[in-house]
């Protein structure tokens, strides 16, 4: 694994960093970054849709390598994290048999999509220091944003806040060889808003074989040209390197977690990442009542993964390029103003890949051997779609939704010849996906939201092929309906806040990864399942005194998802809980704040037993982890601010499993269900901000 010292040597010298100043009216910094950038949150989701956003103030609860602890404190998302490298994002128990990765739902930055053709997102593509906030659509309601089952993730990077240019930098050292370093520049003028992030990460990695080394550059700028006219310009890279460890049994699990599998740990597996995302949009407002956003977009990604045999090494090379276009308008009705937004996005890659054979030795763990498989995809998505909001009193409205989907995959094998060769394609029928909004205002302080919504999800590229490597002809597009019932509430002028929903989604067609071999899967359609669950939100701002301020926090999730009818290699699995679910989540803690500028925020998280085979016969065991982090700035001047914090993961040393697969196959050895999490771990940060 490679490593380069150069920039956090060079930044030791700067360390850490966020800029602090008074705010005066229109030059206003990031002097605090909780409560401003908190307020400033910005709904993504069109209309009365409703949705999820976290931002600094939860941000500020993990350290700044955390994204994924900062998701999971949102009722009704679960992420299981195996590694740095290693995520998947389960929504209200979608994605949850997804065995490696996320799918099901869309990923997008600065409302550019960055999920891929098969319906695959990286998260851990993106540096938590560079977001300003993260918005979650639960279920297909989004409408304007794919209409997947699990529902869409829209991040947004960080801007200057008001008139100002600042100069920070962010530098924290930590347990198991952690270095991570962050330097922010952020401009804007009235006319001019610039963006520029250099972001370093390594660490050791508590586990054997888990070396993890990344470094991103994000360039986001925008110019007003006049009043109707605006250019923006995103440039995302990100450059990683991640040794591979992987799940592991019981036994080894209960004895040594520290461990890599034997198989990966015998060949030194690895994976290496180049990701470069390019996007231009153009914002043009024609009048009062009509505007136009529209986005083009490149990608690319070059991987490369050694991997144990016989899956062979496996080298890729996709790119992907598109378009999204969004008219948003208003118009007259009852006296009040219905909303609509149309549009279209385009999504096209090819992805090419090969896999050679893995040649093991005992030193330098394995090489490239010959090559034995070779070969290319074009997949296409295109959605489009529309919303209607009508306002029909002040108090109630109604949102209208409509999206549209057509996939194509179109497979080319390289490798094989004659008869043997497997080239083919498969064309999804076009899908429609309606959704119904509805919204009562009690008042500016309440109001009960209901939805029903229709959404779906494609079969991955692993998914489609059959275990000869040929297009699956009898594999079908998952489709679901969600019904959902919630309200949101402020009391107490405001200090108090609970949000909470109830709802169900009835899926067919259930996508399920049947294992062929060791690490190999195939996908076929095998049955339905019901997810039902009710989640809450809810905090409390206290004002002790002019020198103390207190708000505790809680969010809880109580899921009910069974099959409702399952049937797989002769087996009735009918009625059993959904496989990689737990029925509880539960993330709740306190936030301290202090007029000196110290702060110090404690929080847990409780996950309960999650079934680990489809006959409940298996389930990993309940955990609770407890974190903490403290913190102090001090303005040195009008234009500096130092910033200490300080954090403990995991403080009383659970010992628990962070991720699990379900349904591991022994192949001659235990099955591999569970990826340990880390012990009790510390880390630190300096942060310098300058005002320019």
């Amino acid at each position: 694994m490679k490593r380069n010292f150069t920039f956090p040597i060079y930044f030791i010298s700067i360390c850490f960093a966020f800029a602090q100043n008074p705010i005066e009216n229109d030059s206003i910094t990031q002097l605090d970054e909780v409560i401003l950038l908190d307020a400033l949150k910005v709904k993504n989701a069109t209309g009365i849709v409703p949705s999820d956003i976290i931002a600094a103030k939860i941000f500020q609860n993990y350290s700044p390598v955390e994204l994924t602890s900062a998701m999971n404190q949102i009722p009704g998302v679960y992420v299981l994290s195996g590694a740095l490298n290693t995520n998947r994002i389960t929504v209200r128990g979608i994605g949850a048999r997804t065995l490696f990765g996320t799918d099901k739902l869309r990923l997008y930055y600065n409302d550019i999509p960055v999920t891929d053709g098969s319906g695959f997102s990286t998260i851990e593509a993106f540096d938590l220091e560079n977001l300003s906030q993260m918005e979650v659509i639960k279920g297909p309601k989004g409408t304007a944003f794919g209409a997947n089952l699990g529902g869409a993730i829209i991040l947004n990077p960080k801007e200057a806040l008001g008139k100002s240019t600042n100069l920070s930098n962010n530098f924290t050292v930590g347990s198991f060889g952690l270095l991570k370093d962050n330097l922010s520049f952020n401009h804007y003028d009235g006319k001019l808003r610039l963006g520029l992030q250099y972001g370093h990460l390594e660490t050791d990695g508590y586990r054997d074989n888990s070396q993890f080394e990344r470094d991103g550059l994000l360039l986001n700028t925008s110019y007003q040209i006049n009043e109707k006219n605006k250019m923006a310009l995103l440039v995302n890279h990100i450059d990683y390197t991640a040794n591979i460890a992987s799940s592991i049994g019981a036994t080894a699990f209960a004895e040594n977690p520290k461990q890599a599998a034997a198989n990966w740990g015998g060949v030194e597996g690895f994976e290496t990442n180049n990701y470069t995302l390019v996007g231009i949009n153009y914002a043009h407002s024609f009048n009062d009542r009509l505007k136009n956003s529209t986005s083009i977009f490149y990608s690319y990604l070059d991987h490369f993964e050694r991997r144990p045999s016989p899956l062979g090494f496996l080298d890729e090379i996709t790119n992907g390029y598109g378009f999204r276009t969004r008219f948003t308008g208003n118009f007259g009705f009852l006296n009040q103003s219905a909303e609509y937004n149309l549009g279209a996005e385009l999504y096209k890659d090819e992805y090419n890949w090969s896999l050679f054979r893995t040649l093991e030795q005992p030193i330098n763990g394995s090489i490239q051997g010959d090559r034995f498989a070779d070969n290319k995809e074009f997949r296409t998505q295109l959605n489009s779609f529309g919303t209607l909001l009508l306002p029909f009193t002040d108090a109630f409205s109604a949102q209208l939704g409509l999206a549209i989907n057509k996939t194509k995959y179109d497979f080319r094998d390289r490798f094989n010849i004659g008869t043997d060769n497997t080239t083919a394609n498969r064309d999804f029928d076009l899908i429609a996906l309606p959704s119904l909004d509805l919204e009562y205002r009690f008042s500016k302080a309440a109001r009960l939201f209901a939805n029903v919504s229709r959404g779906f999800s494609n079969p991955t590229v692993e998914q489609t092929l059959t275990p000869e490597g040929a297009i699956n002809p009898d594999i079908a597009q998952e489709t679901g309906t969600n019904y959902e019932l919630g309200t949101e509430l402020y009391l107490n002028d405001r200090k108090f806040h609970l949000n909470m929903a109830v709802y169900q989604m009835d899926v067919r067609n259930l996508l399920v990864a049947e294992r062929v071999a060791e690490d190999q899967f195939i996908g076929k359609n095998a049955g339905k399942t019901r997810h039902r669950g009710i989640e809450i939100a809810m905090d409390y701002t206290w004002t002790i005194s002019p020198k103390l301020q207190i708000a505790p926090f809680l969010s809880f999730t109580l899921n009910d998802h069974q099959f409702v009818e399952f049937i797989d290699e002769g087996e009735d699995f009918s009625g059993n809980p959904l496989t990689g679910v737990p029925k509880q989540l539960r993330t709740a803690g306190i936030q301290s704040r202090f007029l000196n500028g110290f702060y110090w925020n404690i929080a847990h998280r409780h996950i309960s037993e999650i079934p680990l085979t489809d006959a409940n016969t298996l389930q990993s065991e309940a955990f609770v982890v407890f974190t903490t982090r403290m913190g102090y700035r001090k303005p040195l001047s009008e234009k500096f601010t130092i910033g200490i914090d300080f954090g403990i993961n995991n403080i009383l040393d659970e010992k628990y499993a962070e991720s699990v697969l379900i349904n591991a196959g022994s192949f001659g050895g235990e099955p591999r269900y569970y990826y340990p999490g880390n012990p009790r771990n510390f880390y630190g940060s300096l942060r310098l901000g300058w005002q320019l």
